[in-house]
């Protein structure tokens, strides 16, 4: 992969993909290629299904409307079962997630080498990384969207009495334990963006590191005999992660809306 052409051995061909196009240093450091992936695959996401919804017609839909409206009742159906109550955010952010994380972690079949090389010979930048959700900093950002919704609509449905009395009253509904009551569910709730955010970045991490593990330590012919079956297996890997997200949204919203 290096543009000098000096041979690459098979810890520094993995290091190099595991290296993000970075701008800046520090704290403000910005994993540039993640942000451009994830932004450029959101707006991938609003123009299909705005283009969808435009050309929706009530007679005989063609394959490819069937499949989105299956995906759309799919979510609907999911956010009907586990979120009893009335919001009218709960829905069009389930499904935004559920399509918005599925792409991203779709990138991850896409052959490692494949846009790298793209970026380093043809636009000359020497690091870029595709798979947005491998990346932990577009992981935690959505997760932490998803805990500001939930403080959001916890004081709001419950008020801030009633979200403090949930913080220190639960479980034991009594005064002598408000403290213990207040670590424990201070740990469920911080618990939560953190279960959400780490869940996905694993899941994808590791796919994204046997992809370049096959690419750096086998032959060429060898490379297809196990990538195209670890590629079709990840398919239902990268489905999966996306679903777990989207439930794990509705339920979290849930939770919050619930008033005691």
């Amino acid at each position: 992969m290096a543009a000098t052409g000096e041979t690459m051995t098979s810890a520094d061909y993995i290091g190099h993909h595991l290296h993000n196009l970075q701008m800046g240093s520090g704290f403000w450091q910005l994993n540039v290629d993640s942000l451009f992936w994830s932004v450029a695959l959101g707006v991938l996401f609003l123009w299909i299904f705005h283009r969808f919804a435009s050309k929706t017609t009530v007679g005989v839909p063609g394959k490819f409307q069937c499949f989105l409206e299956i995906i759309v009742e799919f979510v609907d159906g999911s956010v009907k079962d586990i979120f009893h109550g009335r919001n009218k955010l709960i829905a069009p952010l389930s499904l935004t997630i559920f399509v918005w994380v599925f792409l991203m972690n779709l990138m991850d079949l896409i052959p490692i080498d494949f846009i790298p090389y793209i970026a380093e010979h043809w636009l000359g930048f020497k690091f870029m990384r595709v798979v947005p959700s491998a990346d932990v900093n577009i992981d935690m950002s959505m997760s932490l969207a998803v805990f500001v919704l939930v403080i959001i609509y916890s004081l709001k449905v419950k008020g801030v009495g009633g979200f403090i009395k949930e913080l220190t009253m639960q479980p034991f509904n009594h005064w002598v334990f408000i403290p213990i009551n207040f670590i424990l569910e201070m740990v469920s709730l911080l618990s939560k963006p953190l279960s959400l955010g780490l869940r996905l970045f694993g899941n994808m991490y590791a796919g994204e590191l046997i992809f370049i593990l096959i690419a750096a330590l086998l032959p060429f012919w060898a490379q297809w005999i196990l990538s195209v079956p670890w590629a079709i297996f990840h398919i239902l890997i990268i489905t999966l992660q996306a679903f777990i997200f989207m439930v794990l949204t509705i339920v979290y919203l849930s939770q919050a809306c619930e008033d005691h």
